[in-house]
């Protein structure tokens, strides 16, 4: 459920006065575990550094982000990927094609600076 439109948007209040000290543009992140806060107008081009539990990320706020929580843009899962022994077995067959690509492409290279130019 969403926040009362009565209320406003929830900003932290400790969030917009370290804001209110910098200077436009300064790219020294703001440290923060507040990722309940809603990213508001004046945070933009400031450089957040979020808490996801473990380390901070640093986010750039842009203008698309505005509305949106700053826990949105600072992950607490990690993802490892999907697939299994299928999976494995096409990355393998990747890496295979791109490594036979590569020897060829190095051969054509020694056969081209082997042929003497007029």
């Amino acid at each position: 459920m969403s926040r009362s439109s009565k209320k406003g948007p929830y900003v932290a209040p400790h969030l917009l006065k370290k804001i209110s000290k910098l200077k436009l543009g300064d790219l020294t992140p703001i440290k923060t575990w507040a990722r309940a806060s809603e990213i508001s107008p004046e945070m933009v081009g400031f450089v957040i550094g979020i808490h996801n539990g473990k380390i901070f990320n640093n986010v750039t706020i842009k203008e698309e982000m505005v509305g949106h929580r700053l826990g949105e843009f600072s992950q607490t899962r990690k993802f490892t990927k999907h697939g299994g022994k299928m999976q494995r077995e096409l990355e393998a067959a990747n890496a295979q094609a791109e490594a036979a690509k590569a020897a060829a492409q190095k051969t054509n290279e020694a056969a081209n600076s082997a042929v003497p130019k007029k």
